[in-house]
């Protein structure tokens, strides 16, 4: 019998419409994810940060969504109280914390104060940035569920594939826009020599933050958008079948993380964003050091990774959606979808977060007479010349992540051949 009603994800306008509204907020969130990236000189050499001290601040984004498990408590939270309440959430702790990271940053005093052993600085930067983290990675888990809610049956990979892009044009700002916006506007700084504070004129590294931080406001309003939306959404699937989902049962993560597939998955999801993410982190600084481009113009090289995603990922979606061999995202069933997005994604934080310390730690140790440099001009030596670091050990850390995602992606493909979880099917049904 042919249905009276349709939903409103059946128009559509309506669906790409909300995708372009949620999308709005992903793509505020991947610029202040990458928006220090480019400034890591700037760092270094108005407030004194080491690699180690970079490093340190951007594992913070995986800190309490790994250590705290807040990551995992968002995806519980999402499938119990649905995608309106658990996305104004993120949008709003992501606000929250790029306003202290924002304000660590634009402190004249805190580059001369310590707490815990390190500048005051790196801890409070940090602790925004942490806090940031709980929030971005929470909307990225529901922006997805919102992607399956919206598309389900239909271009579901192209969905993903639009959503990555628009994001990514996110991580392409920041790489190109921090450094020319730090350079036009100009702000006071302190430098400790000889143990007096000397206040120097200098590029405003806060102003790019405060630039993502209005974008992160627009995203969050954007959101209130979406909401009247997907009521309308429900309101429509009142009597269809589609509109019918379980209940939530912390049995469903016994499920989960009992299937062999879900753990290929997440592990090929860490090697992938361990090595690609921590990589745009330095690149900027990489640039700078190896290839001697100017700081101004070194983010514009980087930029370019980002930019191939604009195309090529809603192509590839659109392939997968049509032809399959593609994964679909719908392996575990829709009632588990949040659970299983925030535990892969609690994952592949922890890479996230151990990565760049780790190529932090390791371009400080490889490259001693950086750190001596910087020490004698730290104590009012001058005339001092401070050496290019060396990047070829975080390169091959780099590398050998990618050569293992790849063997983990041969081992997924063998596991969805022999379970038959649907991998290389299309998503959209004649």
């Amino acid at each position: 019998m042919e249905k009276i009603r349709q939903s409103l994800r059946d128009n559509k306008a309506a669906r790409w419409g909300a995708l372009g509204i949620v999308s709005i907020t992903m793509f505020a969130g991947y610029f202040l994810t990458d928006v220090m990236s480019p400034l890591k000189p700037m760092l270094e050499s108005q407030f004194g940060w080491s690699s180690t001290s970079y490093g340190l601040f951007t594992s913070a984004y995986g800190w309490f969504n790994v250590f705290l498990g807040l990551l995992i408590i968002g995806g519980i939270i999402l499938d119990k109280m649905g995608v309106r309440f658990t996305g104004l959430m993120a949008s709003a702790i992501m606000v929250v914390g790029a306003s202290i990271k924002f304000w660590a940053v634009s402190n004249p005093t805190l580059p001369s104060q310590e707490i815990f052993g390190m500048q005051a600085q790196v801890f409070y930067a940090a602790l925004g940035f942490a806090t940031f983290g709980v929030g971005v990675e929470i909307a990225g888990i529901t922006v997805s569920k919102i992607i399956v809610k919206w598309f389900k049956g239909y271009e579901m990979a192209l969905a993903m594939g639009m959503q990555m892009a628009v994001a990514r044009m996110g991580t392409l700002l920041a790489m190109a826009a921090p450094v020319p916006l730090a350079m036009y506007f100009s702000s006071k700084h302190t430098q400790v020599v000889d143990g007096q504070l000397i206040e120097k004129m200098g590029p405003s590294i806060s102003a790019p933050i405060a630039f993502a931080l209005v974008l992160l406001v627009i995203g969050f309003i954007a959101f209130f958008i979406y909401v009247a939306m997907d009521k309308k959404l429900e309101t429509s699937e009142i009597d269809l079948e589609a509109s019918n989902e379980e209940e939530f049962k912390f049995s469903d993560i016994v499920k989960i993380i009992g299937n062999k597939g879900f753990w290929l998955i997440a592990i090929l999801c860490v090697l992938f964003y361990s090595s690609v993410f921590p990589f745009i982190k330095y690149a900027s600084d990489l640039m700078v050091n190896k290839y001697h481009v100017d700081q101004s113009l070194a983010g514009l090289i980087p930029s370019l990774l980002p930019l191939g995603t604009l195309f090529l990922t809603p192509f590839f979606g659109g392939i997968y959606d049509n032809k399959g061999k593609g994964a679909t995202m719908m392996i575990i069933g829709e009632n588990q979808l949040g659970t299983a997005f925030s535990l892969i994604f609690w994952i592949q934080n922890w890479g996230l977060m151990g990565i760049p310390l780790l190529i932090g730690y390791v371009l400080d140790q490889s490259n001693p007479e950086v750190l001596a440099a910087k020490a004698q001009i730290a104590n009012g030596v001058e005339g001092v010349v401070v050496p290019l670091y060396d990047y070829t050990n975080p390169m091959l850390i780099f590398a050998g992540l990618g050569v293992l995602a790849i063997v983990v992606g041969f081992m997924l493909k063998a596991e969805d051949k022999k379970m038959g979880y649907g991998l290389q099917l299309p998503n959209i049904k004649s």
